[in-house]
């Protein structure tokens, strides 16, 4: 008896075992969630993955591979989702984040030699004595000189964690100095410039929306009131974006009460709403937004709010038309996924987003074709989507499916610069020259204590204009045939150089928006 227990139970247990797992094979496809819990076979794309590593003829990086099958998989979807390597992420979450750890300077590359341009006040590398005008030679024990260096090699030389040392050798006055420099946190501004253009009326100029973005300006808008704030001209022009909740809290210092600010929808996401939570610094004055159409995502999250609302007016070209929302996921081998999770949708329910049905390429392309089409010359020109007709709180009509169109249109200034100009502006020709001229007029430059004084008080001589076509003759350009619109438009340009020399951003933008007609627009829009 006890043999014949001895083999039947084995063969019961098995039996018991199968029924188990077919029974519990039939719950589960019945759990509302199974496919968390479903165990699929491999997909083709696995299974090639894994012929190409077990059977092609030759080695292949199969992480290469991968990278290019995901790239060609988010082309399928929109142009915003992307496929980040994780070579590149660090430096992108570094943008995002508003900061990074380095040593606090910004150099160029001359004849094979790295050159400080500029030394962050109160940074690493201004503690431990670094100026302007240094010669790298060395970072810790590698040579730096020569042609191999690139832009890219110094930044993984310089960057690395904080409070961890890097040692610079530079050549300064022809002798050889070493300074230890202990790398800390450096904020990379959004908010480039913050002034009056005239009493009472302030310019604030935003280059992008990173983490840092709100509390710097906060910290300007505190400033300016202080001074007499009255009116104000924000500049989003170029602005492509980036964390959207700094924009919604921005939005929340120029609305009252509870006003919607935007939400955002998707299949898998539900409705989300951004409503105005605190009283707001700037909610009664005038205030004028300039954009154009590089202004986008979160720059326009923030012109449609004050659009819809009324409050604001809108001054410039209409905005690139970007209304998806991007989050990013970690993935195991370092890389990352930004995928498109919702649309976002302006208070009265506008989508700006642009058609993107004829791929990636068409759609980057319908920004450049805007210029043939004479929409950045003409008003008349703006292609809106009729189709998608809206009115503001205060009756104004305005248009979804396509970006936000301007209140007030501006064309854009092409200068009809010759093509022997337009190289001096796309070179960094001017950059270069300015550079070189602040270090060899140090003491001159040093009688001017702020951007306005310098942007009242300071002119290029005749001689300074000799010596900067004597410059530029390296490039195999002239200054002989400038026209005088042209020359004017230069020396500005110069000028607004040195001034970022002595001021960075700050200096530059309160030098050149002398100039600017965008500026100018605003200012006689915000004082009718």
């Amino acid at each position: 008896m006890n043999k014949k227990v001895q083999v039947w139970i084995p063969l019961l247990f098995s039996v018991a075992m199968i029924l188990g797992m077919y029974f519990g094979y039939q719950v589960r496809d019945n759990m509302p969630g199974k496919k968390f819990f479903s165990i699929d076979k491999s997909s083709p794309l696995q299974e090639v993955l894994s012929l190409i590593s077990n059977r092609y003829v030759d080695d292949v990086k199969l992480g290469d591979l991968g990278d290019t099958a995901i790239i060609a998989m988010l082309n399928k979807l929109d142009p915003h989702s992307v496929f980040i390597p994780k070579e590149e992420l660090q430096e992108v979450n570094d943008d995002i984040a508003g900061q990074f750890y380095g040593i606090g300077l910004e150099f160029n590359i001359f004849d094979d030699t790295i050159n400080v341009i500029t030394v962050l006040p109160d940074g690493p590398s201004f503690r431990a004595g670094l100026k302007s005008g240094d010669k790298f030679l060395k970072i810790n024990d590698s040579v730096v000189t020569g042609k191999k260096i690139n832009s890219e090699k110094v930044r993984k030389f310089l960057r690395g964690d904080r409070d961890t040392k890097v040692t610079i050798t530079v050549l300064r006055n022809g002798q050889q100095k070493a300074f230890t420099v202990i790398r800390d946190i450096i904020p990379t501004t959004s908010v480039d410039a913050a002034y009056f253009v005239e009493p009472g009326t302030a310019y604030i100029k935003i280059s992008k929306f990173s983490q840092k973005t709100y509390v710097e300006f906060m910290q300007a808008m505190e400033r300016l009131q202080k001074q007499g704030l009255k009116k104000l001209i924000l500049d989003l022009r170029g602005n492509p974006g980036g964390v959207l909740d700094q924009a919604t809290e921005i939005a929340d210092e120029f609305l009252d009460g509870d006003k919607l600010i935007t939400y955002t929808e998707g299949v898998h996401f539900p409705k989300k709403e951004y409503r105005c939570k605190r009283p707001g610094l700037f909610e009664k004055g005038a205030l004028v937004l300039l954009m154009d159409e590089g202004s986008a995502s979160a720059s326009e999250v923030l012109s449609g709010a004050l659009q819809d609302w009324d409050r604001a007016t809108i001054v410039g070209r209409r905005s690139f038309g970007k209304g998806l929302v991007q989050e990013q996921y970690d993935l195991s081998d370092g890389s990352a996924l930004r995928l498109t999770i919702a649309r976002y949708y302006t208070p009265i329910g506008r989508s700006i987003q642009r058609p993107y049905t004829k791929g990636s390429k068409a759609y980057m392309e319908e920004i450049s074709n805007r210029s043939h089409d004479g929409e950045l010359l003409s008003a008349d020109s703006v292609k809106n989507d009729t189709t998608k007709l809206y009115k503001t709180m205060g009756g104004k009509k305005v248009y979804g499916g396509g970006g936000i169109t301007p209140d007030i249109f501006i064309p854009i200034d092409t200068g009809n610069y010759s093509l022997n100009t337009a190289r001096i502006f796309i070179s960094n020709t001017i950059g270069d020259f300015a550079y070189k001229y602040s270090l060899r007029n140090q003491q001159q430059l040093s009688n001017y204590k702020t951007p306005a004084d310098f942007a009242r008080s300071f002119s290029l001589t005749a001689a300074d204009w000799k010596q900067f076509g004597a410059f530029i003759v390296k490039d195999s350009v002239s200054i002989n045939n400038i026209t005088g619109k042209e020359k004017e438009e230069t020396l500005l340009r110069i000028k607004a150089y040195i001034a970022r020399q002595l001021w960075r951003s700050e200096g530059f933008y309160e030098v050149y928006n002398t100039g600017d007609t965008g500026l100018k627009k605003a200012l006689e829009v915000i004082n009718k």
